[in-house]
């Protein structure tokens, strides 16, 4: 049996109108592993799909699906030889074919077996019910769970999937998108799948890769690429972020909650600290007392209350620090302190990053 990975892409560019939409881009997904492209609008990450698919042609790079090359600048093969699936968001369904006739669109085999399938995926995504009606009377969300059906339905060795689930209820969006995945796994699929939310791409992916730009900028398991984010707009892009900015002398930055060390960083250099809200601490314990250095989490500052929302399981506190700088703090209980409050915030050192300042 071939080493090679289900799917590979090495290099792949492809621009429009001179802009470079995609720039040497390379990955690679793994039987049964699913990646989750993720990134902002107009990155890219819908253009690398289409290309891997066959529905655009690249200007460079090569893809490969089990060792075979399928396409690169001179030769390709057709779409309907790759072996792929697709789930776009337009999922157009045939609307002249039954729920079960869309379904077992593209298979080949005994009609006992092909309707066999069409049981199994439509029991699968919830639509048994729905096995004899027609695309026109179903809702959109239903119409989802058809095409997805569809598209498992003829066992693709790799599938495509461009926010497949962002149609569906949030009460079966988890079920459906989990089973979904399940299966592609279990048979062995390689999933390479497109999304712009975060927490999304955290709870489907054994892969992440962080687009900007056309670029690839950082890879990793969900864990790993959020814990150590390559840089401050990727940290940023996975949560709310705090900055605090200060300058680097002797390889200490000054700021409000103290020092913080930077090795190997210019005199003189900006840099940002970047922590989460979740990770900015309220000193209940101070009372307005005053600093209080510690050695795990440097000096407390002191912040006044602009405004705090409740959110349910947690509350949204934002303050006003004393040299003039905005943080936010989000506080896992019903605490909502009054506009005015004063309160001294600490920042958990092993939870900071720090980065260069750009511009």
């Amino acid at each position: 049996m071939s080493d090679a990975p289900r799917l590979e892409i090495r290099n792949l560019q492809r621009s429009f109108g001179g802009r470079a939409v995609l720039d040497d881009v390379s990955l690679i997904v793994s039987p049964g592993q699913v990646t989750c492209l993720l990134g902002p609008s107009g990155c890219g990450k819908s253009t690398t799909l289409r290309i891997i698919a066959g529905i655009e042609k690249q200007d460079a790079g090569s893809i490969w699906a089990d060792g075979q090359m399928i396409c690169d600048g001179t030769s390709r093969v057709p779409p309907e030889g790759r072996g792929i699936g697709l789930m776009f968001q337009d999922f157009a369904l045939f609307p002249h074919l039954s729920v079960a006739g869309n379904v077992a669109y593209g298979l080949s085999g005994s009609v006992r077996k092909n309707r066999q399938r069409v049981e199994e995926l439509l029991e699968r995504v919830g639509m048994s019910a729905h096995i004899d009606g027609y695309p026109h009377e179903l809702s959109g969300g239903e119409q989802q769970r058809v095409a997805l059906a569809r598209a498992l339905a003829p066992r693709p060795r790799i599938m495509l999937m461009d926010e497949p689930f962002s149609g569906l209820d949030d009460r079966l969006r988890d079920d459906i998108r989990d089973e979904t995945l399940d299966v592609l796994k279990a048979e062995g699929t390689a999933v390479l799948l497109v999304t712009h939310e975060p927490g999304e791409a955290m709870r489907m992916a054994d892969e992440i890769a962080l687009m900007r730009n056309g670029k690839i900028v950082q890879k990793g398991a969900p864990y790993n690429i959020y814990n150590t984010p390559i840089d401050k707009e990727a940290a940023a892009f996975f949560s709310n972020i705090n900055t605090v900015q200060a300058e680097v002398h002797g390889a200490l930055a000054q700021t409000a909650f103290g020092q913080f060390l930077v090795p190997g960083v210019t005199d003189g250099a900006p840099v940002d600290i970047v922590i989460r809200p979740q990770h900015l601490k309220i000193d209940f314990d101070r009372q307005g007392k005053g600093p209080n250095p510690t050695i795990s989490d440097g000096t407390a500052a002191r912040g006044i209350v602009k405004r705090a929302r409740f959110m349910g399981n947690e509350s949204l506190v934002e303050f006003s620090l004393d040299d003039g700088s905005q943080m936010k703090a989000i506080v896992p209980s019903v605490f909502l302190p009054t506009k005015g409050m004063v309160l001294w915030l600490m920042i958990r050192r092993d939870k900071c990053f720090i980065f260069a300042r750009k511009g």
